[in-house]
């Protein structure tokens, strides 16, 4: 016989699961310098691109290694970035227990929104929310920067050299294009990069780039091109010709 008993509901708090976004880290070096040169390089230039996202530091990349980083000065390092570590996962026992020593929650039950690997050229994973494109109807000049966040761009006029277009999602340029174009920023590995007229300085989807220094095919260089990743973040960057009529 099932019994129900009298229940107490606290005035002042209730305690639910919760589920949140969290931005996964794969820490694949100890070395602080060169970790601080990498972020560096690629966020110096959008400050905007986390917004006190909570982190998951990822160790698999460490696990094996007999290195134990200094978590206080990461933590410290990814805070001025705007991103919030809170847990770990993944480490050695001595790894682990030097980033609990250091306030981080070790778990392995987190399902982080996106990854951001770091010392190396490839950029993160993340699915973009749904929103309306960004779009701009003025050129962009040198020295001039766009970030289309959580979404994609579209640009109606000339990117000129030493202008930069960058977006979560696609970018579509409705003229040439001849500064830098990085599409999925946060590792949207399904973005795109279409243009009327490809002779940028640098392409960029997911983290896999190229740039101007490779020069283009000459079936696409100049003309309308379709940019798009094949093989995920360690794959190549595919060059499509465009139909117009």
């Amino acid at each position: 016989m099932s019994v129900a008993l009298a229940g107490r509901t606290p005035a002042t708090f209730e305690i639910k699961s919760a589920s949140l976004p969290l931005v996964a880290l794969l820490l694949k070096t100890a070395d602080l310098a060169t970790l601080a040169q990498e972020l560096h390089t690629r966020f110096a230039d959008i400050p905007e691109f986390f917004d006190n996202d909570p982190l998951v530091l990822d160790l698999s990349p460490l696990r094996a290694q007999d290195v134990v980083p200094d978590f206080a000065a990461v933590i410290a390092l990814l805070r001025s970035y705007r991103m919030l570590p809170i847990a770990v996962r993944s480490g050695s026992e001595a790894q682990m227990a030097a980033a609990r020593d250091a306030g981080l929650v070790v778990t392995e039950d987190v399902q982080p929104a996106m990854r951001v690997p770091v010392a190396e050229k490839p950029a993160p994973a993340v699915v973009a929310a749904p929103m309306g494109a960004l779009v701009i109807d003025r050129p962009l000049r040198s020295g001039q920067q766009v970030y289309a966040r959580g979404r994609d761009l579209v640009v109606m006029s000339m990117v000129n050299p030493g202008a930069e277009v960058i977006a979560d999602g696609s970018i579509h340029v409705y003229a040439p294009l001849r500064g830098k174009a990085i599409a999925g920023a946060r590792g949207n590995d399904e973005a795109r990069i279409l243009t009327l007229c490809l002779e940028p300085e640098l392409i960029s989807i997911a983290g896999v780039y190229r740039t101007s220094e490779m020069p283009l095919p000459d079936e696409v260089r100049g003309k309308p091109t379709q940019v798009r990743l094949l093989g995920g973040a360690e794959g190549k960057l595919a060059m499509d010709p465009l139909q117009t009529r």
